[in-house]
């Protein structure tokens, strides 16, 4: 049996077994399982060593270990400018982030193209930094919309790329053609939250995505429809950051269809 899960902790909320699991079925690939493996951070030196050993293929890493597992790793360039890792092959203990992969992967499969476009990213977390990250190498024109600006600015000196601390006032002002907001905001139990504070003038007609999938539909979101924007939930995301981690370990492309659609019906059974 091949076994790949995902460490973090708490781990019981985490999607992607449903996702996995069910493109193993979907592909008949009976010999592979992935697992819900929690870690507290305090042993990750020592859980990681454990799952090689014990003949684990890869592994999926979320909150709050991304950062921790750094030093046990190998991490590429990608991760490393990041500051975290979400995916660890055990064979060499070689690591990436395909955070990246996801987000640039959904906007491209929704035909969202960013190259010389005007970017606003909400937050300076591990998303925003994914998001950052991509975006410049893909050529958009970024500010960033952070509560605390220094944290922003760190960020954006730590990724290595031109992009621009604001305030939301300003960036809104300067008429954005995508804005990502990489918060909770507005993350169940608190769907009333937006981060968008009315006090400012909402842009018409610019795209928005809220890496917020739980609910599917944000305040954020219908703010943008009601301004005649589009609105693109952040599943897909989640999915598409799955299927790299999944092709990586297996060399084979999994249905991104079947992985989104085994997220939804979980997501269902929890509202």
């Amino acid at each position: 049996m091949n076994r790949v899960g995902v460490i973090g902790y708490p781990i019981s909320h985490s999607l992607s077994p449903a996702m996995h699991n069910a493109a193993f079925a979907a592909l008949g690939m009976t010999d592979w399982q992935y697992e819900l493996l929690p870690v507290p951070p305090d042993i990750v030196r020592l859980a990681i060593r454990e799952f090689r050993d014990h003949g684990y293929v890869g592994l999926n890493v979320t909150v709050p270990l991304k950062e921790i597992v750094l030093p046990h790793v190998r991490p590429d360039d990608r991760a490393r400018k990041i500051g975290a890792v979400n995916t660890i092959t055990l064979r060499d203990l070689s690591a990436t982030n395909t955070d990246v992969i996801g987000f640039m992967d959904d906007l491209a499969a929704r035909g969202v193209t960013v190259a010389d476009k005007k970017g606003m990213v909400l937050g300076a977390g591990g998303g925003a930094r994914a998001a950052v990250y991509g975006l410049a190498e893909a050529g958009a024109v970024i500010a960033v919309v952070n509560r605390t600006p220094e944290k922003a600015q760190r960020m954006i000196a730590d990724l290595g790329v031109d992009a621009m601390p604001m305030t939301l006032e300003a960036a809104a002002r300067g008429k954005p053609d995508l804005i990502v907001n990489c918060t909770t905001v507005g993350m169940m139990p608190n769907v009333d939250a937006c981060p968008w504070t009315d006090d400012v003038p909402f842009p018409d007609g610019v795209t928005v995505y809220d890496m917020v999938y739980r609910p599917e539909r944000t305040r954020l979101l219908d703010k943008a429809e009601a301004h005649g924007g589009r609105a693109l939930g952040g599943l897909g995301m989640l999915a598409r950051q799955g299927a790299a981690a999944f092709e990586i370990w297996t060399g084979v492309q999994p249905p991104i269809d079947v992985m989104l659609s085994a997220a939804r019906d979980i997501l269902e059974t929890r509202i």
